[in-house]
């Protein structure tokens, strides 16, 4: 009998920690990688490229082989992590939920879904290179930029090209052409927070930079809707402080493997 009742125990419990695992298995949210080939970039801009910031010092840097997530987090996906967390959900502005870009999430929420995802967020190295994905033009797509090609506010087109579409708030991710290595929406749609503190470039050269060991502001790239194109190069470097959260901002992933 006391054999039949620690079998009948270690049933239930088998179950149980099935069940649970299953669950929580079911609470992640699946994510689709791009991997990004190993190599070395000149980081930042040319002299001669328009409207260069003076932060954008070229250097070239070195960067292993990593993954990144092929599209910025969703509402979708946070919103599981929200449930699962039991954290308020933020808010999406009005302009809808599920397929398009988490926004209002700080650099700490960021972190922390990527951390409960068993991942990290980008350094800014490894956002640039993925974005450039071997381009040394000021866009991975050439010279420009149009609003066929990314979501960004329309009445400010780089250098001398033709006035887009001000949609006005994202779009769901994937809604435009991927660059070279597999990734959507590199430019415009959201900022995208980064790893690293906000700080100068070193001039050596580098290997798998991680940015200042310190500062005030965190790093953004890759501009959004309701900015104009310049802010969307592949160099461009924007910063805040990182409890900011924007209608603007939101972030994607780098896995660990």
């Amino acid at each position: 009998m006391k054999n039949s009742l620690n079998f009948f125990s270690a049933s239930i419990l088998a179950t149980f920690l099935v069940s649970a695992f299953s669950l929580s298995s079911q609470t992640k949210p699946t994510i689709k990688w791009a991997s990004i080939p190993a190599g070395t970039f000149m980081m930042g801009s040319p002299a001669s490229e328009v409207n260069r910031g003076d932060d954008e010092i070229q250097h070239e840097v070195k960067l292993s082989a990593f993954k990144m997530s092929a599209y910025e987090v969703t509402f979708e996906q946070y919103d599981a992590f929200c449930v699962a967390t039991k954290r308020e959900k933020p808010s999406d502005g009005g302009w809808g939920r599920g397929k398009r870009p988490v926004i209002n999430v700080n650099w700490d929420d960021a972190t922390a879904f990527a951390k409960w995802m068993g991942c990290r967020l980008p350094t800014e190295a490894e956002w640039e290179y993925a974005c450039r994905a071997g381009s040394t033009t000021p866009f991975n797509t050439g010279a420009n930029l149009t609003t066929n090609q990314a979501n960004y506010d329309g009445n400010y087109p780089y250098t001398n090209n033709a006035l887009g579409i001000y949609r006005e708030q994202s779009t769901e991710v994937g809604s435009f052409v991927p660059n070279a290595y597999g990734l959507y929406d590199m430019h415009g749609n959201v900022w995208e927070w980064c790893s690293d503190w906000y700080g100068e470039y070193p001039s050596s050269p580098q290997t798998n930079p991680r940015g200042s060991s310190e500062g005030s502001y965190r790093v953004l790239r890759g501009g959004s809707c309701y900015y104009l194109a310049d802010f969307c190069r592949s160099a461009y470097r924007s910063y805040s402080i990182p409890g900011n959260r924007n209608y603007c901002i939101g972030f994607r992933l780098v896995s660990p493997e």
